[in-house]
């Protein structure tokens, strides 16, 4: 007896009807911002220098200062993602967007490391308010392949912020000076974000009918998980592979254990009451979002940690100035615009196949770039660094975007804005995991070999620069390994369909 057809998908209601144009022109308001947000990932790296040069700031404040805006960013994601998904994702929008100038404003006028420290945490907390909504209103707009193209785009822009981060704040140091061209970092972001804001109140639609119905937020589940990502977070933020480096920080592991166990046991008792928990355990039941999100987070692992550790090597190694080692990523950002938007395309057609060979790619462009730091002249080096990453570039182009259409793929729309979060979540957890892991082993070769961090022996930086990278391949390793595996299930269950199909026709 054949069974009653599933109703297709009804397209999300919107309070007010869009036409393409218009949808297309809220998709990139919505894009510039997040690119802006991500930019302040990689940034701000290269100004670490001139930052303790200015305020005399300790190891530990600096780490803050870069991992503090991580930590930050990856514990409002969820919430914000949870209120956007029961209220309106525009006004979320514009608060985390409105925050994210005041934050930005603070850090350029900082009169001490406290205040900037302070100042970067919050901006974390405004990004995290205003990156679900991204990824929320982006799956609520688009449908069917368009959705596709609407990623891609999206990748792309995200591979470029990623990429240009290093380039924009060696270009900000070079044009203020040593000591305050630290500061046009944070500079940036407020004209940026006064035009973002009012293009956001112009062009971005209510894509939520009123509500009455009160909020849930799950408040213990709430408290829960902030302290299951903070315990897992905080002793990788605090790893440098110095020597004075804390061992109790691992402590915190076990904190991880117990409270990541809680947190399950809760949100399971919290959806069998009949209440709607803070993170749906049944995302995970999604084996395509599952995959997805393993995936994204081991590559987000590794790309970070690749680009900060190509700048060291250039600067420390080689002495050059910070401008002009955050420009050997150019070509990274270039190629992975370009195949972010030919895998957006094509993403729909092949599907995860797409993904492993973009991964395979970026693999070979770790490969070329640990070869040309070890065999090619110093003056050659940064040219033949900046070729292997047209390369990684290319590939991390079929890896980002096409790889969020996948995993978004069987998730409803109205947990759009949770499922992002909850996969930016896992992408920051791995950034700071990988940055953690390669920069310590990173440094901790230097004082292995030399005892000092200050040394000018480049053979000592080849060492360094190669265990470093070693991690970043592997955390790439384990995404191709997921790939494999996810595309291996879809192979499975396309045979399995294609075997039903067989047997229930007629005849």
């Amino acid at each position: 007896m054949s069974q009653p057809s599933t109703p297709a998908p009804q397209p999300p209601t919107l309070s007010i009807p869009l036409s393409d144009a218009k949808r297309w022109r809220a998709y990139w308001v919505c894009v510039a911002v997040a690119g802006l947000t991500i930019l302040d990932l990689t940034k701000v790296n290269v100004a670490l220098p001139s930052i303790e040069a200015a305020f005399g700031a300790t190891s530990t404040e600096l780490q803050l200062i870069v991992s503090g805006y991580v930590l930050t960013f990856g514990l409002t994601l969820v919430p914000a993602g949870r209120i956007g998904d029961q209220r309106s994702r525009r006004t979320l929008f514009v608060i985390g967007l409105s925050l994210f100038t005041l934050t930005s404003l603070a850090c350029a006028l900082a009169p001490n490391g406290e205040v900037l420290l302070v100042a970067r945490l919050l901006q974390g907390v405004a990004a995290g308010i205003q990156m679900p909504q991204v990824l929320g209103l982006i799956q609520q707009l688009f449908q069917g392949p368009e959705r596709g193209k609407a990623f891609g785009l999206f990748g792309a822009t995200i591979g470029i912020a990623t990429a240009f981060g290093p380039t924009l704040g060696g270009l900000a140091i070079a044009i203020g000076g040593p000591e305050d061209g630290w500061r046009g970092i944070f500079w940036m972001n407020v004209p940026l974000s006064l035009i973002a804001i009012a293009l956001a109140l112009w062009l971005l639609p209510e894509t939520r009918l009123p509500s009455t119905r009160k909020l849930e937020l799950d408040p213990v589940g709430l408290l829960l998980f902030g302290i299951t990502v903070v315990a897992l977070m905080w002793p990788f933020l605090f790893t440098t592979g110095s020597p004075t480096d804390n061992p109790a920080r691992w402590w915190l592991l076990v904190v991880f254990v117990f409270a990541a166990s809680g947190f399950v046991a809760w949100e399971r008792h919290y959806a069998a009451t009949g209440k709607h928990p803070l993170v749906p355990l049944s995302l995970f039941g999604v084996t395509s979002y599952r995959n997805g999100t393993v995936l994204a987070s081991a590559y987000f692992a590794a790309a970070p940690s690749m680009f900060l550790l190509t700048t060291l090597y250039l600067q420390h190694g080689l002495g050059l100035a910070p401008v002009f080692a955050g420009m050997v990523s150019i070509g990274f950002a270039l190629t992975s615009a370009i195949s972010s938007w030919i895998g957006g395309n094509l993403v729909n057609r092949m599907g995860r196949p797409l993904v492993v060979w973009g991964l395979a790619m970026v693999l070979v462009g770790i490969g070329l770039l640990v070869l040309a730091a070890l065999y090619t002249a110093p003056e050659i080096t940064p040219w033949a660094m900046a070729g292997a990453m047209v390369i990684a570039g290319f590939g991390g182009g079929l890896v980002i975007s096409p790889n969020q259409t996948l995993a978004l793929a069987d998730i409803p729309v109205k947990q759009g804005g949770l499922a992002g979060s909850v996969g930016q979540l896992g992408q920051r957890i791995g950034t700071a995991v990988g940055t953690a892991v390669a920069l310590s082993l990173f440094y901790a070769t230097i004082y292995r070999e030399t005892g000092t961090d200050s040394t000018q022996d480049l053979a000592v930086y080849h060492d360094a620069y190669g265990f470093g990278m070693t991690a970043v391949a592997l955390f790439l390793a384990i995404a191709f390994g997921v790939g494999l595996l996810d595309l291996g299930v879809r192979r499975r269950q396309h045979r399995s369909l294609s075997k039903d199909s067989v047997e229930v026709a007629p005849g």
